[in-house]
């Protein structure tokens, strides 16, 4: 029980890892735009393991950003939203993860397709939530074009979400297509 525990953990380190490799690849149109190629992997791993493994991944992630010098801090509290809580929240993709797991052995292809994409909106919205919050309360002076603190960071955010969003559902719709397996794990 404890070494599968461990190969859990050890495979969301793993994944956590990709989701970093990935977000160093440059997708961002100015200071407040980006495509973050990140989620995928992680999406599929909070939906392959669970939610708690999953908010465990992206915490990793968002640490992670520490490590390669990808933070951009105004202060403690900012930091901690936009990479603590931001990053672990695409792990609610994993609040799905029995729904679809249990819909692949039952060959419900639809229903599978179904919660992959609503696993894929939670997991953004969780994400970008905390994104929007810190460009409110925070990243307000930086706001471009005359508008309001919190509309530039409802429309900034919300755009980069919605992207981020659909790049992943479509990977995510390709694997299963392709490999509808890879979601279960050998060994649970």
């Amino acid at each position: 029980m404890r070494n599968k525990k461990l190969r859990i953990y050890l495979e969301g380190t793993l994944f956590a890892t990709i989701a970093m490799v990935l977000s160093l690849i440059p997708t961002g149109i100015g200071s407040s735009f980006s495509v973050s190629l990140g989620m995928i992997p992680l999406t599929f791993y909070a939906i392959r393991r669970g939610l708690a493994p999953g908010l465990y991944a992206g915490f990793l992630w968002g640490l992670l950003h520490f490590v390669t010098g990808s933070v951009y801090m105004l202060n403690i509290y900012q930091v901690i939203i936009e990479y603590t809580l931001a990053y672990a929240f695409v792990g609610v993709a994993g609040f799905y993860s029995k729904e679809i797991l249990r819909n692949i052995s039952l060959n419900n292809h639809k229903t599978v397709q179904f919660y992959i994409l609503v696993a894929v909106i939670a997991g953004a919205v969780g994400r970008y939530f905390w994104h929007f919050i810190a460009g409110w309360i925070f990243w307000g002076d930086y706001a471009l074009w005359g508008l309001s603190a919190f509309l530039f960071s409802l429309v900034m955010n919300g755009i980069s979400m919605m992207v981020t969003a659909l790049v992943t559902m479509v990977v995510m719709l390709i694997l299963y297509r392709n490999s509808r397996f890879i979601f279960h794990p050998k060994n649970k």
